[in-house]
């Protein structure tokens, strides 16, 4: 008998016998149109998580609030009538009102204008870097748990070095290529192409792997001693199928985790870059620019300051909920340990 190489994945480990297969049995019989069902088929991975987040109220809250910015940021602009950056010469450091909802700057720049904007650079940021991290964590972790040997040392050695660096001060130092690539060293000039927020992208994620790839890592050398990814090797199947077949899909759960949280950790990183005048340049705006631009100004005209704050603090917070609903969901045992 023939042994097939495309075994579909095991999920064993991530279940860890978090169900009750009578509950569930039951549970699929309850509809009328379901009494011709299967009662021995297992449910499915990705029906059971999607009936735990069902109960979490977090990824409710969250998930409005995240769509209700997402919303302001995409289509916030159709209902005013300045665009980013346009001023008001009658209106200098105006208060909110009927025609500057959100008030104005010292040079008569309209506030609501300029969160539109800055949101949705901030949401790029953040939607982009934490997949970018996830996706090297990913590529970094599982190689090195599969190969061993060289590579593995090498990744070892890659990732305490990350770790033990202060990571926002290397991002200070190498600041000036982001806002200026044509500073970038020779090696890397072909990375000129991108735009500023780009290069920010990049610094952010590949700054942020080492601890999910560490996991992966060890992950990933318990599932290649499984029957399946031996029946795979000894069939000759390349490494790379092996991975792509047989290892993310096990540890795939862990990697949805880490870029749905990685995404407010991504905001907050550009937010604080960008604070310091080592992000977001002028005269692009992103939320850490404009709380450097209101700080001063957070007595005496506070809107500058209270505004763009408080719609960081909810993103970030809708961010958090969303990533420990889908945590929770994804991994019951980890609500359990925080408890």
């Amino acid at each position: 008998m023939s042994m097939n190489a495309q075994q579909p994945a095991d999920h064993s480990t991530d279940l860890a016998q978090d169900i009750d297969p009578t509950a569930t049995m039951l549970s699929e019989r309850t509809g009328a149109g379901d009494q011709n069902r299967n009662p021995h088929r297992p449910i499915s991975r990705s029906r059971l998580v999607w009936r735990r987040l069902r109960t979490k109220p977090n990824f409710y809250i969250g998930g409005v609030i995240v769509a209700i910015i997402v919303g302001f940021a995409l289509f916030g602009d159709f209902f005013n009538i300045y665009a980013q950056g346009e001023q008001d010469n009658f209106n200098f450091n105006s208060p909110p009102s009927a025609q500057h909802y959100f008030g104005t700057d010292a040079i008569g720049v309209d506030l609501y204008a300029s969160m539109t904007s800055a949101l949705r650079k901030s949401l790029l940021i953040g939607f982009l870097a934490a997949p970018t991290s996830t996706l090297i964590a990913a590529i970094m972790g599982s190689l090195a748990g599969y190969l061993g040997g060289v590579f593995e040392m090498f990744t070892n050695w890659m990732i305490n070095l990350l770790l033990v660096l202060p990571v926002f001060y290397v991002l200070m130092i190498v600041s000036p290529a982001i806002a200026d690539p044509s500073n970038l060293p020779a090696a890397l000039q072909w990375l000129g192409f991108l735009p500023a927020w780009g290069l920010l992208v990049l610094a952010i994620g590949f700054f942020s792997w080492m601890i999910m790839a560490q996991i992966v890592k060890n992950q990933t050398k318990s599932l290649k001693e499984r029957e399946y990814v031996k029946a795979a090797r000894f069939m000759g199947v390349s490494t790379p199928t092996i991975l792509r077949r047989h290892v993310i899909p096990n540890v795939a759960s862990l990697l949805i985790i880490d870029g749905a949280l990685g995404v407010a950790m991504a905001i907050l990183a550009e937010t604080s870059l960008s604070f310091f005048g080592l992000g977001i340049q002028a005269p692009d705006v992103s939320l850490g620019t404009l709380l450097q631009d209101g700080t001063s100004a957070a007595v005496t005209r506070p809107w500058l300051f209270v505004i763009p704050a408080s719609f960081l603090i909810a993103l970030l917070t809708g961010v958090a909920l969303v990533g420990d609903a889908l945590r929770d969901a994804i991994d019951p045992t980890s609500e359990v340990n925080r408890a």
